[in-house]
């Protein structure tokens, strides 16, 4: 299996941060909340940015209401 690291410093893959985005992670800080990646020196938030895209959130109707959407998240492996 080839595997894309995007954030090098918690060993995150490519394949990792868009499973956490279909799961509804919409942000950068979202997904830093959900595999840590993006929080020790920071160089793969641009990566994670691209990776997100500018599409429509699936989740960010629950975000405007209060409601947490990251609760079923799958862990860092």
């Amino acid at each position: 299996m080839n595997r894309v690291f995007v954030c090098s410093c918690f060993g995150v893959t490519e394949e990792q941060v868009k499973g956490h985005a279909e799961a509804g992670a919409c942000t950068p800080r979202q997904i830093a909340s959900a595999c840590k990646a993006g929080t020790d020196c920071g160089g793969c938030v641009r990566r994670i940015q691209a990776l997100l895209g500018r599409g429509a959130c699936p989740r960010r109707e629950l975000a405007d209401q209060g409601e947490p959407v990251l609760a079923k998240l799958p862990e860092a492996a």
